[in-house]
């Protein structure tokens, strides 16, 4: 098309049909600048282009669109220069007239074609091609326009029609100028990571609607070819276990793809304190930042001030000096946390890392089994005991067992009758080192 649109401009001395020649000429230029892009742009990322090459396409793009701006302006100059002069005579023939036809035809179906393919795969230079050959075709129309006033003036002997065909080739290099302008303002915002600031609000949104999430404190969306990469930090509640908060992760990371489908998504997390965190829930925050697990915490309020108490466990082998500065440090620690706190009371015991050998049954486990349930029968609450396990080792004797209790019963309730029955029965056998109970509702016993 750039050959025969080139003869016909020659043979007519038309500089509509040559402006449109040399366009097609950077049709070309520009369709072998994308063909290379694309096969660019499909490689996977490696060490040098983590984030893909789909950024050539965007280059390619940009490139394209300054080759139209300079045969734009060279087009308006030769223009503006037979005017002036007037010296210029064009030759009327049917042949420019079946070119410009023949380019609009093939112009519309490849646009066509360019556009399926660059919704399909979503290539801005794929994108950028079908609008550019979509244009020719005004473009195109505008050259026949010229042709044919330049024509009837020469037919008519209107004189002034003979400058239509410089006119027309203005109007052609001003409406791809037009194109050209929204084309490189698309090619540099992709290349300066510019997206549309709605974009960036949607995804926010999104995630921010994902219960568990306090808040998205950094939001970043890139677009890089057809593909997006997000990067957010999202602040948790720091009492989430690392389960929960892989869940939450897992969750935001959909709630993104709701808004950018098979975007490259990564998510950080930071520990925040939630609004509504209670004394109980800093005084475990601290122990969780410590590493130490706490459990029997209790908070009193006495004449008007709060007296803490917990209990905390250490590694067995510990000194006690260590144990005592690490667990005063831990209190300081508490209260500057939590400044309301006025005194803390903390009970220190050893964390188990020792895999105990468990000696053969002896006579003497039936009569701790034995002891064990006379104590449960004075419990009304307890309906009974079962599995019942009596184990011995080089220096302990242990005990568990599951306990049946009322479904309704309250938590603070079962607690303080399993407790009172740990301590009635260490009475009876107080060579019991330690006694684990479970405690089941009749419902799940029952089964």
């Amino acid at each position: 098309m750039t050959l025969l649109k080139l003869a016909a401009g020659i043979l007519s001395g038309s500089l509509g049909v040559l402006s449109d020649a040399a366009h097609s000429a950077l049709d070309f230029a520009g369709a072998t600048l994308t063909f290379f892009s694309v096969r660019v742009s499909d490689k996977p990322a490696d060490e040098e282009h983590p984030y893909g090459h789909a950024k050539v396409e965007n280059l390619s793009a940009f490139i394209e669109a300054g080759l139209m701006a300079v045969s734009c302006a060279w087009i308006i100059w030769e223009a503006i220069a037979r005017i002036v002069r007037g010296d210029f005579e064009l030759r009327h023939s049917l042949w420019p007239v079946l070119v410009i036809v023949s380019s609009i035809a093939v112009d519309f179906w490849r646009s066509r074609r360019l556009r399926a393919v660059a919704e399909q795969t979503g290539s801005p230079a794929l994108a950028t091609d079908a609008f550019h050959f979509s244009s020719d075709i005004w473009a195109s129309v505008a050259v026949l326009a010229g042709l044919a006033a330049t024509w009837a003036g020469a037919v008519y002997r209107v004189h002034w029609l003979r400058f239509a065909d410089p006119c027309a080739a203005i109007v052609v290099s001003l409406m791809i100028l037009r194109i050209t302008w929204t084309l490189t303002r698309n090619a540099i915002g992709a290349l300066t990571d510019q997206i549309p600031p709605e974009t960036r609000h949607s995804v926010i949104r999104e995630v921010e609607r994902v219960p568990g999430v306090l808040a998205v404190e950094q939001a970043r969306v890139r677009q890089s070819g057809a593909h997006y990469f997000a990067d957010l930090t999202l602040a948790l509640p720091r009492l989430n276990t690392f389960e929960h908060t892989g869940e939450l992760v897992r969750e935001a990371t959909e709630a993104v793809h709701q808004v950018l489908p098979n975007a490259d998504v990564v998510i950080h997390t930071v520990p925040r304190q939630p609004r509504a965190e209670s004394i109980f829930d800093r005084v475990r925050a601290v122990a969780a930042r410590n590493n130490v697990g706490v459990h029997d915490l209790s908070v009193q309020s006495v004449h008007g001030k709060l007296h803490v108490e917990l209990h905390v466990e250490l590694d067995e082998a510990m000194p006690l000096l260590a144990a005592h500065s690490f667990v005063s440090g831990l209190e300081a620690e508490i209260k500057r946390e939590a400044p309301e706190i006025d005194t803390i009371l903390t009970h220190i015991e050893s964390e188990q890392k020792t895999i105990e050998q468990p000696k053969e049954l002896v006579e003497e486990d039936r009569r701790i089994a034995q002891v064990l349930r006379a104590v449960a029968a004075s419990y009304p609450e307890i309906v009974d005991v079962h599995e019942i396990a009596v184990g011995r080792t080089a220096e302990h004797v242990s005990l568990s067992c599951h306990c049946t209790l009322p479904d309704e019963l309250a938590m603070h309730r079962v607690h303080d009758v399993i407790t009172s029955l740990e301590d009635r029965f260490k009475l009876e056998c107080p060579e019991v080192y330690r006694v684990t109970i479970h405690p089941e509702p009749v419902t799940d016993n029952s089964r």
